[in-house]
């Protein structure tokens, strides 16, 4: 498949171009005939050499932080290969790739696998599609919906992950940490009665199944698969809920709103509960209304400050729970949490379902 890049036209012999800007001068002054300069001849040249895996057999290739700097890449006709792209990118395809083990760092775009059986992936992107591919496994963080078309044996869990410089690169890419719907796939050509996709068992280990790279190249990027050491918050997703209980919290805009929301995690996850899903979106006051009712005018002010964080919990006692881990460890700050057991699934809903029209906007 092919990739795009802009190239610089060169003029054609003869051909009359204006003098740049405060240049026309001098060279009238000096009585030269010197060639203008312009802002795009200063642009450092794409090669797109450095920005394609194709026909590769048998090999361990990847790119390190800082080498593909948003470009968008391409991988193709690679087989029995460990790719791994540590940076983050506009958009990336792959095109029939057979057993293959890739990690992609954070994409700006889409990723599209295309005519690809028997890989496994760890993948962070915006937008997320297969099609006519057999027998992926994909440990998934994903924006929007994930989507699937002709594809078959097709298995998902959640993204796991952490090397130093994938905070910053998820930031360059516009990705949110929080915002990954990894389970809640959308499958485009059902078939009746069979299904063509699964999640990937709940004790599904990383390393088992993209391997840390081998090259003594890429050895040199610090990797974790450790869980509790992951970039993105390892979530249940669509997996069936353990208790009828669950707590919704809400953190809103400020300096430490991103660790106050993983110590919230690490927290509650200690203590047994299980964290189902997040979600960072803006929040207007009608929007407040209708999720924090008579909590809400107290709550407004602060929404003008940036978007909120919000996660939920599940577990027996996980209302109680949580309640008195905001109250023991952020005393100092405002974070909403549902009541009551008896209102916390309706919190949920009501956030949840607002949210999902949000992001769908």
């Amino acid at each position: 498949m092919g990739c795009c890049f802009s190239r610089r036209s060169k003029p054609a012999e003869g051909d009359q171009q204006p003098a740049a800007a405060g240049t026309a001068g001098q060279d009238a002054a000096a009585g030269g005939e010197k060639v203008p300069k312009y802002s795009w001849d200063q642009r450092a040249k794409i090669d797109p050499k450095d920005y394609t895996f194709s026909g590769l057999k048998g090999e361990v290739v990847g790119r390190l932080p800082g080498k593909v700097a948003g470009q968008q890449f391409v991988i193709q006709d690679c087989e029995n290969c460990s790719i791994y792209i540590f940076d983050h990118s506009a958009t990336i395809t792959i095109d029939d790739c057979v057993n293959c083990q890739l990690f992609l760092g954070p994409i700006k775009g889409s990723v599209f696998f295309r005519d690809c059986k028997d890989c496994k992936c760890i993948v962070a992107c915006q937008q997320f599609r297969t099609r006519d591919c057999r027998k992926l496994e994909v440990f998934l963080c994903c924006a929007t919906q994930p989507i699937i078309e002709s594809s078959t044996g097709m298995k998902f869990g959640c993204f796991q992950y952490y090397y130093p410089e994938l905070a910053l690169q998820f930031k360059d890419a516009g990705l949110s940490i929080f915002n990954n719907t990894w389970s809640n796939i959308h499958d485009f050509t059902p078939v009746s009665g069979n299904n063509n996709w699964d999640l990937l068992p709940e004790n599904a280990v990383v390393q088992d199944y993209v391997p840390l790279p081998s090259s003594e190249e890429l050895k040199g990027v610090r990797i974790s698969t450790d869980a509790a050491k992951s970039i993105i918050p390892i979530t249940r997703g669509r997996r069936e809920k353990n208790s009828d209980e669950s707590c919704l919290a809400v953190f809103f805009a400020g300096d430490y709103t991103i660790a106050n929301a993983r110590k919230l995690i690490d927290e509650m996850t200690s203590k047994g509960f299980q964290l189902v899903q997040t979600k960072e979106v803006i929040m207007k006051s009608e929007d407040a209304h209708r999720v924090f009712k008579q909590s809400a005018s107290e709550l407004i002010p602060l929404l003008e400050k940036g978007p909120v964080v919000a996660l939920e919990f599940n577990g027996d006692g996980a209302v109680e729970g949580c309640r008195s881990t905001v109250n023991d460890v952020f005393s100092g700050t405002k974070v909403f949490v549902s009541a009551s057991k008896a209102s916390a699934s309706q919190d949920v809903d009501n956030f949840y379902n607002f949210a999902d029209m949000q992001m769908g906007m």
